[in-house]
């Protein structure tokens, strides 16, 4: 984590505290467990919203995605502007996760097998979390994943939002290295992707390095 990404986030921060959710980015143990719940034998494209300054972009190619395979949504310009001269060849949009759909329709981006999210949900109101989730599933395929951290040790998501939207979610990483310690959350839609399904395509479901995170029972 280099200086002048903590500035930037944090020059960030003040101007929208709800918005970034968080002083500092998140961290590499974070972040490398976020990419570890991707395939990277997929051929798919993976959106992921709200990459700050790319902790966790890194992570994901570094998984294995090729950049062209990787699409980012981010609402801040200063940070988009560091992300498309940090990562050539991933399409940076500047854009607000509540128009998803649109956005990548507008843009002819396939279907995503997965989108990959660092936004503050609990920071958010409860219409603009709908509005959000909503989004995200109507772009997933059928047997596409919903990854989420948060700071809490409940789902990041309302029980209400999960039903409605014919969600399950399973805490599949607890990262201790990070400011402050982390959860790792996946969601799939009920009755269209079995879980147990997709969690067989995962090699790496739990990130199991010592000292960096503890695997949490399914």
């Amino acid at each position: 984590m280099v200086a002048t990404d903590i500035r930037l986030f944090m020059a960030s921060w003040l101007r929208s505290p709800l918005k970034i959710g968080a002083l500092v980015p998140s961290s590499a143990a974070l972040a490398d467990c976020m990419a570890a719940q991707i395939d990277p034998g997929s051929q798919g494209t993976v959106v992921e919203l709200g990459p700050g300054t790319g902790t966790v972009t890194r992570a994901l190619l570094a998984r294995g995605l090729e950049p062209a395979q990787l699409v980012i949504v981010e609402r801040d310009a200063n940070f988009c502007h560091l992300l498309r001269n940090r990562f050539p060849g991933v399409q940076v949009l500047h854009a607000d996760a509540r128009s998803l759909k649109n956005i990548l329709n507008h843009k002819s981006i396939a279907q995503p097998t997965a989108v990959v999210s660092s936004l503050p949900l609990l920071s958010l109101d409860f219409q603009t979390q709908r509005e959000i989730l909503r989004q995200c599933i109507e772009v997933l395929d059928a047997k596409g994943s919903l990854v989420q951290f948060t700071y809490g040790f409940r789902s990041p998501i309302h029980p209400v939002l999960q039903r409605r939207l014919h969600l399950e979610g399973t805490p599949v990483a607890r990262i201790m290295r990070n400011l402050p310690p982390a959860v790792i959350w996946r969601y799939q839609r009920v009755g269209k992707a079995p879980v147990e399904a997709a969690r067989s395509r995962v090699e790496h479901k739990h990130c199991t390095d010592e000292g960096v995170s503890v695997p949490l029972a399914s």
